[in-house]
């Protein structure tokens, strides 16, 4: 490569994000066969995708479920094709009788606050069309929990009737979600405007994560923007009262997480940013994470945590975070040694609400043995082996239905 192109690579290499399981185009030669919605809705900052259950001639038995965070607008042939691939969740739904509404964010990365007016939307419609009075069940994934959490608390204290009777979170941060902080500075490093970057310092990311890298000042900490949720979401109560709470988590629940050494290289880098190393996170003070490097222009720069616990390794549903990175560094000619291709996104304790995550001793804590009123939802169920972020799987699709309302 000429020294131009390897300017251009170096400036190329943010063009991805960080996507989800479900989110994603499925990596098969073939597209899933994904059906045509019998209604399509626009709603306030979103929209939805109606699919009747077998049989019903319009909304009967109605099932909500929120897209998460991503950058840009929701893709709903895709989640429709993640949340029934590898398990036929939405096929099961309505086989049963329960009608689907996938519902569409016009900007995932846009705030949870903004957001949840697409949800109240979405209620308020759906009780508006439904034949009957049967109750509603309404969640989302990863971030579609947090945005169907806010949205339902709010409207209870607006005094506003859901008729909500189930409401569900699929491997949602309640706690917070961790991207490694090496990961978030790259980002910015990456010498020019990119999707990565935007995605990693979004209004949601800003929100949703457990600790975030501000660009500006080169710190990372609390955001001011997660603050400022969490002060929103305990002014309405912090979550709604009226239906039933259930939570599920990709990851394990006896602490058992990943094996992945604290401290171990998981991605080093040749060609395209020539000794870009990122390194697991470990305990301590002033801890290394990640050593930038790149040529164009020249730059150096040490990137360090305080204080965190061992996150990357942490039982919960995990994300190919270094290896999505890899990935892209590989198309555009670098030389990778990928050694931890997936790191803990949403830590157990995390989706199902039960521990802060800020301690080592509560992150790696052994969920089945501490007592379940601890946990803020009504009922929860942890994964019994690692799985990826809001990976759709027999064992929790079938938990979930098995708890849908009559």
């Amino acid at each position: 490569m000429s020294e131009q192109q390897y300017e251009q690579a170096e400036k190329s290499v943010g063009e991805f994000t960080l996507a989800t399981p479900v989110g994603a185009e499925p990596p098969v030669p073939l597209p899933y066969p994904v059906p045509e919605p019998d209604e399509e809705w626009e709603l306030p900052n979103g929209f939805a995708h109606v699919f009747y259950g077998d049989d019903n001639r319009g909304i009967t038995r109605p099932v909500i479920m929120c897209d998460g965070f991503n950058l840009g607008r929701s893709d709903l042939k895709s989640l429709y094709a993640g949340l029934d691939r590898d398990y036929p969740l939405l096929s099961q739904l309505r086989r049963r009788g329960r009608d689907v509404i996938l519902l569409g964010l016009d900007e995932r990365s846009a705030s949870i606050l903004d957001n949840a007016e697409a949800v109240v939307a979405a209620v308020m419609r759906t009780a508006a069309e439904q034949q009957g009075d049967a109750p509603l069940t309404v969640g989302g994934f990863s971030m579609g929990g947090l945005v169907t959490r806010y949205a339902l608390a709010k409207m209870e204290r607006r005094r506003m009737d859901h008729r909500t009777r189930l409401y569900f979170s699929y491997d949602s941060p309640h706690r917070g979600a961790v991207v490694p902080i090496g990961l978030q500075a790259f980002s910015h490093f990456i010498p020019v405007p990119n999707p990565f970057a935007r995605q990693m310092n979004s209004p949601a990311a800003r929100q949703m994560l457990w600790r975030h890298y501000d660009p500006a000042t080169g710190e990372s900490g609390i955001a001011p923007e997660r603050t400022r949720f969490l002060e929103e979401l305990e002014s309405v109560g912090g979550w709604p009262r009226i239906p039933r709470l259930l939570a599920l988590a990709n990851g394990r629940g006896d602490g058992t997480g990943l094996t992945l050494p604290p401290g171990a290289t998981a991605l080093k880098v040749e060609r395209i940013y020539p000794g870009t190393t990122f390194y697991t996170q470990a305990q301590g003070k002033d801890v290394i994470v990640a050593e930038l490097k790149r040529r164009f222009p020249p730059a150096e720069k040490t990137i360090t945590t305080n204080d965190f616990p061992e996150l990357d390794g942490a039982p919960g549903g995990t994300l190919r975070s270094y290896g999505i990175l890899a990935d892209m560094l590989k198309k555009f000619g670098a030389d990778v040694d990928l050694r931890h291709a997936e790191v803990c996104f949403v830590p157990s304790v995390s989706a199902v609400a039960i521990r802060d995550i800020d301690q080592q001793k509560d992150l790696y804590a052994d969920i089945g043995g501490l007592d379940p009123e601890q946990s803020e939802v009504d009922e929860f169920v942890c994964s019994s082996a690692t799985t990826a972020h809001t990976a759709i799987t027999q064992e929790l699709g079938e938990w979930l239905l098995d708890r849908l309302p009559d």
